[in-house]
């Protein structure tokens, strides 16, 4: 078995067409859930639906979030309200006493529904009204993935980071923010000052992921600080990937990122914006899968290859270059 780590786009653009490489079934993927927000009473869950939909072949390939073809009438109507009561748009977070009351999952992100910040469309919707009553009804967040996994027919198993909530707050100069405000509202323009995994301390990786954390593990190509950073800031999940052969996928050619505010996160939190500050930032990997133009030099083994990913036959070929790279770091695949 091979373990991947996702978050944001990156590693489900990585495993779109790898089914030929890896077999879905005996690929677990790791979740980022420090993107999570509850907006108008539903947990949304971003990084961990991006990997359900495209592994129920459902995913907006063109966006790389949402469901394909997806309507957006409540999310209109939402609008066309707030805009007859003159209610202000953008991020409308619930106050302060609210953000630690209800639901422990969705602590320090609570926004109201009021003029959504985030375009749900109408299927889209329906998963998130499905978990936030799965979880209302007790079963915990991985339970609740894997039930919604089952409906969507998804044999790949999905497994969210911790079932305790872990909200990334992006500090500003115009004050904290949650990531999701600060990319989806914001479009990542406000400077950034530090990056915080809010509830860290007394999170915990759940026993599912840390198992599957055992095997060979491969970060995909996403952002170093806000989509795996929230997974390596538990507990024990750096102490595990010590422990095991782990590939990681740069998300830059040299100092460009392919896409996202990973540079200007990586450089705000006092890394290189480049493949030397991811690989300075995985001193646990064991080796490197770089895009053929980027010359880097590293001290651990390198694959090159065309990393540009978006199509099967992308997805493949980046796969086939990481099942080179676990091979030349000594790991077992099967």
């Amino acid at each position: 078995m091979v373990t991947f780590l996702a978050g944001g786009t990156g590693t489900p653009k990585l495993l779109y067409g790898s089914e030929a490489v890896f077999d879905p079934v005996r690929t677990p993927v790791v979740c980022n859930t420090g993107d999570d927000v509850e907006m108008g009473g539903l947990i949304v869950s971003p990084d961990v639906d991006a990997v359900l939909f495209a592994a129920a072949d459902r995913l907006d390939r063109e966006a790389w979030w949402g469901v394909d073809s997806d309507t957006t009438a409540t999310h209109d109507e939402v609008h066309a309200l707030a805009d007859a009561a003159g209610l202000e748009g953008g991020p409308r977070y619930l106050p302060e006493a609210a953000q630690t009351a209800g639901r422990d999952v969705a602590r320090w992100r609570r926004f109201s529904g009021v003029a959504e910040f985030m375009e749900l469309g109408d299927r889209d919707r329906a998963v998130h009204v499905t978990r936030t009553g799965l979880l209302d009804e007790g079963r915990s967040l991985t339970e609740t993935v894997r039930t919604l996994a089952d409906a969507l027919g998804v044999d790949r198993p999905v497994l969210p980071m911790s079932d305790d909530p872990v909200a990334t707050i992006v500090h500003t100069g115009e004050g904290p923010m949650h990531f999701q405000a600060f990319w989806v509202h914001h479009r990542a323009e406000p400077a950034v000052e530090d990056v915080e995994f809010r509830g860290v301390a007394s999170a915990s990786a759940t026993d599912a992921v840390l198992t599957a954390l055992e095997d060979p593990v491969v970060i995909g190509p996403s952002n170093p600080v806000t989509s795996v950073g929230p997974m390596l800031a538990l507990e024990g999940v750096r102490e595990a990937l010590s422990s095991t052969t782990v590939v990681a996928v740069s998300p830059f050619v040299e100092d460009a990122a392919f896409s996202g505010p990973a540079g200007k996160l990586m450089a705000a939190t006092g890394r290189d914006p480049s493949t030397a500050g991811v690989a300075a930032a995985y001193p646990f990997a064991d080796a490197f899968v770089l895009d053929e133009a980027d010359a880097t030099p590293l001290d651990r083994p390198v694959v090159r290859t065309d990393t540009a990913l978006g199509t099967p036959a992308d997805g493949r070929r980046v796969c086939e270059a990481v099942r080179t790279a676990l091979e030349r770091a000594g790991a077992e695949v099967a």
